[in-house]
């Protein structure tokens, strides 16, 4: 019964939503607008967090990671569709847990599916990071090869722009469109390629090339940058065992919690019933779904490439 109260609830919010043409992201976004508009702070406030700023936590925080991680991707524009499937995948969790009659599960379930989306986007990044290094390593590599032969950072980009990968080929197009049509100031050009690619190492090897305009002699510094990303791959590649299997054997336990359920029952009826139909059993199912939910979490944000920080 309590299934079908929630049903008929999100369908006629869905019904109101679509006979009065609104979208649910504008109106969040209107109410958000609305709220900040009328909370003033007070002085002391705002100078005390430009003194001591308060640290995001929670659901604020990965909801925060997420954001800059689609913005170091130049993928922000896909934030909005993030938030309609969390809303979308918040619903089922709802669903779900009202469908075994458990009201206890509704806000764990509700909240743990709202955040699959950003999750999935956290743990994509890792292995895009881990994409663009290699891209970086080899593009950077070649270009570097040719430059030192050469002397001149518009014919290395020139000759080797078709063998980049194509996480980072667009950069150096875009630069070398510049250098012919726009302007011929190189280090100019240099610093703004900062800007669509996110590596302390890429940065740094920019910073080196600028220098480079000005020195010839400053050439040898460019291949030890480059070799950190060599350094990085081998690291990364030495902690991938004790980095994945933390997030492997989660996975197994995780599928054991899940199956736990159907085999109580095929084990004992009356401990499936009590478990099921019992407020202390719908209590334990509740903090086991926490408990999953919070390690999930944690395993994911612990699973990061290895980055050189300057």
């Amino acid at each position: 019964m309590i299934f079908l109260y929630f049903t008929a609830f999100f369908l006629l919010v869905s019904g109101i939503f679509v006979l009065c043409n609104i979208s649910p992201l504008t109106l969040f976004a209107q109410v958000s607008a609305a709220i900040q508009s009328r909370r003033k702070d007070k002085l002391k406030q705002v100078v005390m967090r430009s003194i001591k700023p308060k640290k995001i936590r929670g659901i604020k925080k990965i909801i925060k990671e997420t954001q800059d991680t689609l913005q170091q991707e130049n993928q922000s524009s896909r934030f909005p569709q993030l938030v309609t499937v969390s809303f979308g995948l918040s619903i089922i969790g709802i669903l779900t847990a009202s469908a075994i009659n458990n009201l206890i599960l509704v806000p764990v379930l509700a909240v743990g599916f709202a955040l699959l989306p950003f999750l999935y986007v956290l743990l994509m990044a890792t292995r895009n990071r881990r994409n663009l290094n290699s891209a970086l390593e080899t593009g950077l590599s070649i270009i570097t090869s040719t430059y030192l032969r050469t002397d001149s950072i518009i014919t290395a980009v020139a000759d080797n722009v078709d063998q980049l990968e194509p996480q980072i080929r667009p950069t150096f197009q875009k630069f070398l469109i510049q250098t012919e049509l726009i302007s011929s100031d190189i280090p100019v050009l240099l610093e703004s390629m900062k800007d669509r690619i996110d590596s302390s190492v890429f940065h740094e090897w920019i910073d080196a090339m600028k220098l480079c305009q000005d020195d010839r002699n400053l050439k040898s510094t460019l291949l030890p940058i480059v070799n950190k990303l060599s350094d990085m791959r081998v690291v990364a590649g030495e902690l991938d065992t004790l980095m994945y299997d933390p997030l492997k054997n989660f996975v197994v336990l995780a599928l054991l919690l899940l199956a736990e359920i159907p085999i109580i029952k095929l084990m004992n009826e009356e401990w499936y019933n009590l478990l099921m139909f019992t407020v202390a059993g719908k209590i334990v199912i509740a903090i086991d779904a926490m408990i999953l939910i919070v390690s999930l979490v944690g395993e994911i944000r612990s699973t990061r490439p290895i980055e050189y920080r300057r």
